[in-house]
Formats: structure tokens, sequence, C-alpha cells
């Protein structure tokens, strides 16, 4: 019970962050025919719960093709978009109603004893998205494939200023009457734009935006997102799409999109509810930065700092001596988090920097968290024409030693440290060359 208190405690910054806020929430047609939709369905209905004012946009890609198999109909794509003539047309009609229905079905669930209990959540679609044809490109018709051309915000926010969940298909209108297949990727990214959305959340197939070691990408920056769209030659189709969406998005002012596996059981939640996530965030804000210090800050550091004061592994600062020596601290900022802290003292004099109270936040340990501090606090020495970074400790020598640091004595101390050196606590003295 005691996880479940921490969990959920630590989950109430970002639902008073999310009330009131409007995400766009993509999926494609593929989750509908996986395990675990229907509990998607109920992590939607919390979010709306909960305050969110959430427009969904889905994809019918496999439910299209299985019409077209039905027709033993060709199905035509150029370069990765859907040649849309008329009988294809009949087939996204047919399983964009389809998908519709079952979706709204799903969220009109109030079971006794089920996630959806009591929800009665409203669900408004409507003609929002005008389109135009993609026409002619490269000698090659695109028939009834079409592009957003416009969205219809103001009719979008009176279905959400009223609760409802907004459900829009990858289905757009033109004003003489016709109809056109859009890709739910640009569906969601023209929506969201369009109506001020704070987040577009895409959930993607596969196993989300990896690494060259299979590791999960947790951030990046829309520059950082086109470069890998360049290199990165096996991102499949939909992460493809949905990368290039989240990137313009964020260029036109959605401040973060998200790419969350959608096979992830709870995904959606981890990435809204933690801190971690469970996917990649493409973000025009700085969502992890390491940076000078402010007053603000000072919580924060005491935070990471009275541990190990408590261990005896730093002197003990008073929050007092703290704000006034802020100017001399750096922090590793996540999400509004300060996972990491260190300081710079200088003494001109010998041209000697001391780092002190270099602190990792315990979830955080193992990431390389203190050598990027390390790092800033050895290049903001250099920039003060500093020649020698010198440490103090009790417990972490080991650490030190092995980023170059040598031992030292009290001799070697600039005479005002050397003073206030503390012979009880029997640091031990360690020196670093900047050249």
């Amino acid at each position: 019970m005691s996880d479940f208190v921490t969990w959920f405690r630590g989950t109430s910054p970002y639902i008073h962050a999310h009330r009131g806020h409007t995400f766009v929430i993509t999926f494609g047609g593929e989750a509908l025919e996986g395990e675990g939709f229907d509990s998607l369905i109920h992590d939607i209905a919390l979010l709306n719960a909960l305050g969110v004012r959430v427009v969904l946009v889905h994809g019918a890609r496999p439910q299209i093709e299985e019409r077209l198999n039905q027709r033993n109909a060709d199905m035509y794509y150029e370069n990765g978009v859907r040649v849309t003539d008329d009988e294809a047309l009949l087939c996204v009609k047919e399983a964009a109603g389809a998908v519709r229905v079952e979706i709204e079905a799903l969220l009109s669930m109030g079971v006794a004893n089920s996630p959806m209990a009591g929800a009665r959540i409203r669900v408004a679609s409507g003609n929002f998205v005008t389109a135009r044809p993609v026409g002619v490109r490269d000698g090659i018709d695109y028939r009834h494939t079409g592009r957003v051309r416009r969205v219809d915000s103001e009719a979008i926010a009176e279905r959400l200023d009223s609760g409802a969940v907004v459900l829009i298909p990858p289905i757009g209108y033109s004003p003489t009457g016709e109809v056109f297949n859009l890709t739910a990727a640009e569906t969601a990214a023209e929506v969201a734009v369009a109506i001020g959305a704070d987040k577009l959340v895409a959930l993607v197939e596969g196993s989300g935006l990896r690494d060259r070691h299979r590791r999960m990408i947790s951030s990046l920056s829309p520059a950082e997102g086109e470069v890998l769209l360049k290199r990165r030659r096996s991102l499949g189709e939909d992460l493809r799409q949905q990368l290039g969406a989240a990137i313009d998005c964020c260029r036109r002012g959605v401040r973060r999109c998200h790419l969350v596996p959608r096979a992830l059981d709870g995904g959606l939640l981890i990435e809204l509810f933690t801190r971690d996530g469970a996917g990649t965030l493409i973000s025009g804000d700085d969502y992890q930065r390491l940076r000078r210090a402010r007053v603000d800050d000072v919580v924060g550091i005491l935070e990471l700092l009275r541990p190990l004061e408590r261990s005896g592994a730093l002197v003990p600062r008073s929050r007092e001596r703290l704000e006034s020596e802020i100017e001399h601290f750096f922090v590793l900022e996540r999400d509004g988090l300060v996972i990491g802290c260190a300081a710079l003292y200088p003494y001109p004099d010998e041209a000697i920097g001391e780092l002190a109270g270099l602190a990792v936040h315990p979830d955080y340990r193992g990431r390389d968290i203190g050598q990027q501090l390390l790092d800033e606090i050895e290049r903001q020495a250099r920039k003060a024409g500093l020649k020698r970074l010198l440490v103090l400790t009790t417990q972490t020598a080991q650490w030190f030693q092995e980023r170059g640091f040598l031992p030292a004595g009290v001799a070697d101390l600039p005479r005002a440290r050397r003073e206030r050196y503390n012979e009880q606590r029997n640091s031990r003295i360690y020196l670093k060359s900047l050249d």
C-alpha cells in the first residue's frame, strides 16, 4: 500500500497540470484489432474524468484493407500514400464508419464493477475537417486521397466545452461535397495545431522510437528528430509519419508531442502521469536541461543534499546559507524537477575552483547525471580562467579518481579554504588539472 500511496502522490502534479488542457490522441486502426483496446478506451475515459479535454483521431488502414480484400480489389501505394480510387473510397467510408461506431460504443459503456462504471461520456463527431485532393504528382493521380485544408476549430471547441470527447475519422470533406481519404497522422497534427492543443499523443505500432542499442529515446528536439528521420532508413512507415507530424506540430506551436508504443498496457497513462514516461517526447521546450541555479531552486537542491548531509557525505548547509550562495550552484532539471546539482566556488588568486555539493536524485543514479554535472563545472571553471579543480570527499573518492582527480594534501588547498578545513571530518583532498 505504501508503494501505491507514493505512486498516487507522485501523479498529483500531473493531474493538476493536465486539468482543463486539450490533448489530441491518435492511433491507427490496428489498435482495434489488437489486444487491450478496451483498456485503452478506459484510460481515455479516465483522462476525461480528470478534466482533460480529449480529441481522438483514429486510423482505419487494416479495416480498409480487409474490405478491399473481400472485393478482390487492388491496393495501390505510391511514396507511402494510398491511391484511393472509387472502389477504395467505398471501403474507406465503410471502414471509418465501423471504427467510429465501435469506439463510440466502448466510450458509452457504464457497466457496474468495470472501469467505465458511471462514466457517462458523450462523444461528438462531425464534418470538422475540410480537405482538398492531393491531385496529380509525378504523373500519378491520387484520386480521392486528400490533404487537410481547414479545421473547424470553433466547432471542436464547442464540443469540448460541453465536456464531450471529440472523435475525428481520417476523412475530410470538400465544399463541393466530395469525400477524401486522409492519413490519421496528418489529420491529428492539423487538428492539434488548429485548436491550439497542449499535447499531441500518437500511439504508434511496434516498440516505439529506439536508439541503436534498442533503448527507448526519451526525448528529442524537433531538430534532432529531423536528423533521425534523414539518417534512420529503417523506421517503419507509421513511425516515420507520426514522427514527422510531431516535428511539424512542435514547429507550429504545439508545445509537446509524444510517441508512445500502443501495445504497452497503460502506456498512455505512464507517459502522461510519470516523469520519465513510456515513450518519446518531442518538444521545443527544454525537457531536460542543465542551467545555473535560481533562488526558487533552493527547495529542490535541499531535497537532494539533506540525505547526503545526514549520512555525513556532505557538510550541512542551512537554507539561508544556500540562498546566499545560490549563484555558485548549477542544476540539472528534468520536466521541472531538480534531479542533480553541483556548485563551483572559485579561488581566483590561486586559479583553483572547488567542486562542492554534487548530488543526484536517487531515481536517476546510474544515468551519468553526475558526469554531466562534473563536465559543466569543469567547463565553467575553464571559462573563469581556473587551472585546477579541487574536491573534498569522505565517501566518493574512487569516483573522482576514476575521472582524473589525484590525491593532494591540506597544503595544496587555497589559503582561504585551508583556514576552513575541518580536520575532524578528515575529508580526502583531490585535485584535477584543467589544462
